[in-house]
């Protein structure tokens, strides 16, 4: 999509801390078997603003925590916490909200168990426009066929940070991981 490396960067450091906010959330929400309560969603949400909280008192995190902020927002308006539309959601955002939602489909839940890429592909195509920018599924969908194993793959490989996120993103590294970690 024409980022920079710098942009790569963020959207990464972002990806690996989006929710990092529900680390305030009791494992009985977290965890629970079926459809939360109106509260329960309520306190769920707030993990968006939690997070930012935390990642944005960090020097070289800052402009990550918009990502962490953001990332529950929707293309037309309906996500949370601020209802933001279209281009008032950081590219960030928009991007890994596509990444996301891949991996919340394929993953197993406690309330489901994981489903094939090919649902979550329909369900992202279906959304287009939607829930996801256009130009940011244009781009997902424009991956080679020959992609999509390797990131099936590597998903759940996650198991330490890169290097260049422990060291804060230190300049002149190139490694950028290429699926996102189970959220």
């Amino acid at each position: 999509m024409g980022l920079s490396e710098t942009q790569h960067k963020t959207i990464a450091m972002g990806a690996y801390l989006h929710d990092i906010g529900k680390l305030a959330l009791p494992d009985g929400i977290l965890l629970k078997p079926g459809p939360l309560t109106a509260e329960e969603r309520l306190f769920m949400q707030q993990h968006v603003q939690t997070g930012y909280d935390v990642v944005k008192q960090i020097p070289f995190l800052a402009d990550a925590s918009e990502l962490v902020r953001t990332h529950h927002e929707r293309y037309d308006g309906s996500g949370y916490l601020r209802g933001l539309k279209a281009e008032q959601i950081p590219i960030g955002a928009r991007i890994f909200g596509v990444a996301d939602t891949l991996d919340a489909i394929t993953s197993d839940r406690p309330y489901r168990n994981a489903l094939p890429f090919e649902v979550a592909f329909r369900i992202i195509h279906t959304e287009s426009g939607r829930l996801y920018d256009p130009q940011v599924t244009t781009a997902f969908f424009s991956l080679s066929k020959e992609t999509w194993p390797t990131i099936a793959g590597m998903r759940h490989q996650a198991t330490s940070l890169p290097s260049w996120l422990r060291s804060g993103g230190a300049p002149g590294s190139s490694v950028l991981p290429i699926a996102v970690p189970r959220s």
